[in-house]
């Protein structure tokens, strides 16, 4: 019987395998477009000089960011160059800072703290004085004020590593995510 013979197995496997390599190279190539910045999903890095909202969109039936016109952080217009080596910066300081033991981003990290996928249009900065959204981010980074029973440590950021900071957090919650978080800061439905 041919399922006895070694050639037939081994004629299997290495189909098997060149058929799964194209598939994992086609949904390689698609993830990488997915996630790429400027892609369909992830918006360019110099996103961070628009508005950035997340409102309902009922064809999609979920919550989405929304870019909207002009808003600049830190009253400064970066180009495509100037905001990419600031939001890499300011993941390294994310990332130096361990902020991932206590928070999650896109769902992974820690659940002790916020989750920060959404930390730029998170509702709390309103009752913070001052006018800019950015510079409320960047003064809570470099002296957090004891918010509910989990206080923030200070993590002796400088006035650069802030804003880069807060340029990450920016560009972070433009990405399209398909909904998560789920509501956020979205009113209650009735």
């Amino acid at each position: 019987m041919y399922t006895q013979d070694p050639s037939f197995w081994k004629a299997g496997a290495i189909a098997t395998t060149l058929f799964m390599s194209v598939v994992l190279v086609a949904l390689t190539i698609d993830t990488l477009r997915q996630i790429s910045p400027g892609g369909p999903r992830v918006p360019s890095y110099d996103v961070i000089n628009s508005t950035v909202t997340y409102q309902y969109d009922p064809a999609r039936g979920e919550y989405a960011p929304k870019i909207g016109g002009e808003d600049l952080i830190f009253g400064h217009k970066y180009s495509a160059d100037e905001a990419a080596a600031l939001i890499a910066k300011g993941k390294q300081v994310i990332q130096s800072r361990a902020c991932i033991d206590c928070h999650t981003f896109f769902g992974n990290g820690a659940y002790y703290a916020p989750d920060l996928t959404r930390a730029w249009m998170d509702p709390v900065w309103a009752s913070f004085p001052g006018p800019k959204r950015a510079d409320k981010l960047a003064r809570f980074l470099m002296s957090p004020l004891r918010l509910g029973a989990r206080p923030m440590p200070n993590l002796h950021l400088q006035r650069d590593e802030a804003e880069a900071a807060v340029a990450y957090l920016k560009w972070m919650s433009a990405v399209d995510t398909n909904g998560f978080p789920d509501r956020f800061g979205a009113p209650a439905p009735q």
